[in-house]
């Protein structure tokens, strides 16, 4: 085929440039890494050469891979740079997290592109295990190639002027980065004054009329569709009609989902919506590499060569991926070999006791917060509680299952709550990865499970797993204790049969484990659960469980 010339030379087919929007037959010549020549031809040619893909906003950890693993499986579904927030790493391990995420990054050809984490902690109403002041922020934008103050999540600080985090927004604009936002249903003057900080990106629309309006607000929207949250179907509309205000992104990609597909999944679904090929492209590749200032080629001369090769223009087969004139991906195979790296962490915390997690009951309704199946944002619900023997406990009948969240930083006291639509008839499940502080959250019926399955975690120093009596199913994280450098392939695999176990013992969530690492993010409406206590995200304070 033509334009599998072995030299890596010149490269033919039908060129779609989304910068001019046309397509013409044509051909490639690549000299150093970059697009030296592009010149028109006359021939016939049955592929389509398109600009690779980018996610505009992702947290390369939530993918449970290291970067340079992350990049064996993503080039296949051709994605050739990310815009990568690494605050879960940065919750964990600091400045420290972030270098080796970007040390990691620097082996895999896939262009990484991080940014100073914003939000560490998210809030100062929990334990993380590190915390990034302005100062800090300074430091790590010395480093050219982080590129952006990673998403302020704090709305409340933003529109409430807290000082540090202004100081933090201040750094990032002495030093010309864009600054990404965070805003879940903002509107009106309160939406004025956090973009007036000068915040440029929303990723957490989750309807039509939200988007639009911060669009007219003057932010460019980047429309998710990830494990947990599935917004594309509810913002495509505005790919038509704003398509120079739009970029594509995961946000958070469990390995499973990973494995079938990444951008390219929303590509493909918004040419089956009859969107022009123009706009769509300009979302998936040109708007990013633009709002950032990234380093990627959007096949114009002079640019990298990064590019993909295409059946056609409908089903969009990738044949073909380009990185700096290199195949790095071949008929769906990755090039890039398999690696092994060392391991950082930061785990210390004793076992727990299973009285750790009983709580006797005192009067009054319980505040239960209410899952959402595909959505980051709950509902809180006061209801009955069910009371055995003076405690309150596990429902399910009523699916009104115990929740907690153990600091896996210090040893210290248990919070406890209730939590709806999780659908467990038995045993527990667990996670270290819970966003953003990376402490234990754990859902269950029996409080000997809910122990047992934080144990497991705390044996291991970070994973996911199940439990009921004495079965138990477990994915180790050992790198923060929320990633791994194994093979992503085996990794997708053992979280398919975690997610698996956990749906077996009841539980009614698509995405389980995704759903769950979001519990415990105190910044999301309503409320949510933390190392210290209930929290209502909309008012801002912890509340009590239990409501006379």
């Amino acid at each position: 085929m033509d334009s599998m010339d072995k030299n890596m030379n010149v490269i033919s087919g039908n060129i779609v440039d989304p910068i001019h929007h046309e397509i013409y037959p044509g051909k490639i010549t690549i000299s150093n890494g970059k697009i030296s020549e592009i010149q028109r031809d006359d021939n016939i040619y049955s592929n389509f050469i398109i600009p690779g893909f980018v996610d505009s906003h992702i947290h390369i950890e939530s993918s449970m891979l290291i970067p340079y693993e992350f990049s064996r499986i993503a080039v296949t579904h051709g994605t050739v740079a990310t815009v990568s927030d690494p605050h879960e790493i940065a919750n964990v391990l600091g400045i420290k997290g972030i270098q080796y995420m970007i040390e990691n990054s620097k082996l895999s050809p896939l262009k990484f592109y991080f940014g100073a984490s914003s939000c560490v902690p998210a809030t100062s109403f929990e334990t993380s295990g590190a915390c990034l002041g302005a100062k800090e922020v300074e430091e790590i934008f010395r480093d050219d190639d982080v590129k952006f103050l990673g998403e302020v999540m704090n709305t409340f600080g933003v529109i409430n002027n807290d000082s540090e985090l202004i100081e933090k927004i201040n750094v990032a604009k002495k030093y010309s980065k864009k600054i990404d936002g965070h805003a879940p249903g903002l509107s009106g003057e309160a939406l004025e004054k956090y973009i007036g900080k000068g915040i440029t990106t929303d990723h957490e629309c989750v309807c039509r009329a939200e988007g639009l309006e911060k669009i007219e607000k003057g932010m460019k929207i980047q429309i998710r569709e990830g494990s947990a949250a599935e917004n594309f179907e509810a913002l495509i509309p505005l790919v038509d009609t704003h398509y120079d205000s739009c970029m594509f992104c995961s946000d958070d990609k469990h390995p499973d989902d990973l494995v079938k597909g990444h951008i390219d999944q929303m590509v493909r679904r918004s040419i089956n919506y009859g969107i022009d090929i123009f706009k769509i492209l300009n979302v998936s590749s040109v708007n990013p590499v633009k709002h950032y200032g990234l380093d990627v080629g959007l096949l114009q001369e002079g640019d990298s060569a990064d590019f993909l090769i295409v059946d056609n223009l409908k089903e969009l087969n990738i044949l073909a991926t380009y990185i700096n004139g290199n195949v790095v991906s071949h008929n769906g195979k990755t090039n890039i070999e398999h690696k092994s790296f060392d391991i950082i962490n930061n785990f210390n915390v004793e076992k727990k006791k299973i009285s750790d997690f009983s709580l006797p009951y005192k009067s009054g309704t319980i505040n239960v917060i209410e899952a959402i199946d595909g959505q980051l944002i709950t509902n809180d619900i006061l209801l009955e509680p069910k009371i055995v023997n003076g405690n309150l406990v596990s429902d399910i009948e009523r699916d009104i299952l115990k929740i907690a969240v153990v600091n896996r930083y210090t040893n210290s006291e248990v919070p406890i709550g209730f939590i709806r639509n999780f659908g467990l008839k038995k045993g527990a499940i667990a996670s270290s990865i819970a966003h953003d502080s990376h402490n234990i959250v754990v859902v269950g019926v029996s409080d000997e499970d809910i122990c047992n399955a934080v144990n497991m975690i705390i044996e291991n120093r970070g994973g996911i797993g199940c439990v009921c009596g004495e079965n138990k199913i477990f994915l180790e994280l050992p790198v923060a204790g929320i990633m791994t450098f194994e093979e992503y392939s085996k990794v997708a695999d053992s979280y398919r049969h975690v997610t698996n176990f956990a749906k077996s013992l009841g539980c009614t969530l698509n995405a389980p484990f995704m759903t769950l690492s979001f519990m415990a993010l105190l910044v999301i409406p309503k409320i949510k659960i933390g190392d210290k206590g209930l929290f209502d995200s909309e008012k801002f304070r912890f509340i009590d469980l239990c409501i006379n």
